[in-house]
C-alpha cells in the first residue's frame, strides 16, 4: 500500500528532484485519480554540505495538482527550521521573475522525469 494515500490535509509533503526539494501543504487528496493538490511553500536547494541550502519562499506561487505518488511526507526534523526561516519574513505580494523561473524550472525536470517513467511501463 502506498503510504501517501494517508495524507491529510494541512500535512508537509515533499517533492524531491536532485539536489532540490519542494515542500508544501496538502490542500485536498483527489484519491479516485491519485492526485494531491498542495500549496508549495519553500524549495531548498543543497549546493553542498558544508554550506547552507538555499531556501526559496514559494508561499505565493501557484497551487499544484500532482500525482499523489510522487509526494512524501515530510519529517518535522528536516522541515521545522526551513520553515521557521521564511515564516518570520512577511509574504511577497507576487514572485519575482527570477523565482517564477526556478520554481517552474524544478516542476517541468520533475514531470520530464515522470513522463518517461511513465512511457517506459506502458
Amino acid at each position: 500500500m502506498n503510504m501517501s494515500l494517508d495524507f491529510q490535509p494541512g500535512q508537509i509533503v515533499s517533492l524531491e528532484h536532485g539536489d532540490k526539494n519542494l515542500y508544501g501543504e496538502v490542500i485536498q487528496l483527489v484519491t479516485s485519480r491519485q492526485f494531491c493538490w498542495v500549496r508549495p511553500l519553500l524549495l531548498v536547494g543543497f549546493v553542498q554540505e558544508q554550506e547552507p541550502p538555499i531556501i526559496t519562499d514559494l508561499r505565493d506561487a501557484s497551487d499544484l495538482l500532482w500525482p499523489i505518488n510522487l509526494f512524501r511526507p515530510a519529517l518535522d526534523t528536516e522541515v521545522v527550521s526551513f520553515l521557521s526561516q521564511i515564516l518570520a519574513k512577511e509574504p511577497k505580494n507576487e514572485l519575482d521573475s527570477a523565482t517564477k523561473l526556478q520554481f517552474n524550472q524544478f516542476i517541468q525536470q520533475i514531470w520530464q522525469v515522470y513522463q518517461e517513467r511513465i512511457g517506459t511501463t506502458n
